[in-house]
């Protein structure tokens, strides 16, 4: 059976454990090797992973070139524009096509309804790069650093300070998943998915959703924000006046636990979302939650693979 990781929500605790777990090993056992040494288990050696990019990308684009080299594969990078899929080739035939090249597809997309159809298509793994509805790749590396600095995240509680979008839909999961409590501060306009909520409900997941950031920030052990504006975003200053009582600040910051970590997935936009005292202070953990993308990517690749796990 082909494994696909196309959301948190699609695995078992127990698998996404695994994930979290070998991120944890691979980075580990490589610390101050050169970037592009192979690991020693090679797990993807001669494999090819196609990227496709239907948005910008700085982290995603990096992390997983990066990581297929370092489980000793080779990426093929792509836009959408640059490929029949940008002159209307049905995703379809493009998944078919892709199948019989690479061994493994990434892509970052517009609408997440076109990442199912291209995993239902496609007989090799599809991995969600992010789409409107979700980011779990981001999530897996955002898990992986909260334990590196406080150990198990369960039991853990997490404040979201910003919109209710596709990386908040992912925690929203993951919360179930991996049972830490998430507190949700954001705009009524600006509200998760409604799919995700049912989803947390259904799971019993310690999930709330408040307008008030005072209120979601208190007692947590980790504080996220996310841009205001992300990516398609056409409502640019509506979005800046709705979320002006949302800033991350030293006195949100104050309200947390004294050894609270702050956490942005990137790009940050300083004196908006967040404080440059806050982003660039000792609470701050970003570039590390920057850097464990590669070492998430390649759990994550790993797991598709149905590779042994490093932390076996």
């Amino acid at each position: 059976m082909t494994r696909h990781f196309l959301d948190i929500c699609d695995l078992t605790a127990e698998e996404l454990r695994a994930i979290v777990d070998d991120a944890h090993a691979r980075k580990r056992l490589r610390r101050d090797w050169p970037k592009g040494k192979p690991d020693a288990d090679a797990p993807a050696k001669d494999r090819v992973l196609a990227m496709i990019f239907q948005k910008n990308s700085t982290r995603t684009r990096f992390s997983f070139d990066a990581a297929i080299r370092q489980l000793g594969g080779r990426a093929i990078i792509s836009t959408s524009n640059d490929m029949q899929l940008g002159r209307g080739e049905p995703i379809e035939d493009t998944a078919k096509v892709l199948s019989r090249m690479v061994d493994a597809i990434m892509i970052r997309a517009n609408e997440h309804d076109d990442v199912v159809r291209l995993a239902r298509a496609s007989t090799v793994p599809v991995i969600n790069g992010l789409t409107n509805a979700s980011h779990p790749c981001q999530i897996i590396a955002d898990i992986q650093t909260i334990e590196e600095h406080r150990g198990a995240i369960e039991g853990k509680t997490l404040a979201w300070i910003s919109d209710g979008n596709n990386v908040c839909n992912s925690l929203i999961h993951a919360a179930a998943r991996f049972g830490f409590t998430l507190k949700i501060a954001c705009p009524a306009a600006y509200k998760p998915s409604q799919a995700a909520m049912v989803f947390a409900s259904e799971s019993r997941a310690h999930v709330t959703v408040t307008q008030d950031p005072q209120e979601a920030v208190r007692g947590a052990d980790v504080v996220l924000a996310d841009t205001w504006v992300s990516m398609g975003d056409l409502d640019h200053d509506e979005r800046l006046a709705a979320f002006q009582p949302y800033q991350v600040n030293a006195d949100l910051m104050k309200l947390a636990k004294d050894n609270a970590l702050f956490l942005h997935c990137l790009p940050a936009h300083r004196g908006e979302e967040v404080t440059e005292d806050v982003i660039d202070g000792p609470q701050s953990v970003i570039w590390d939650e920057a850097e464990n993308r590669i070492h998430a990517q390649k759990a994550i690749l790993a797991w598709c693979f149905s590779a042994p796990s490093l932390a076996d």
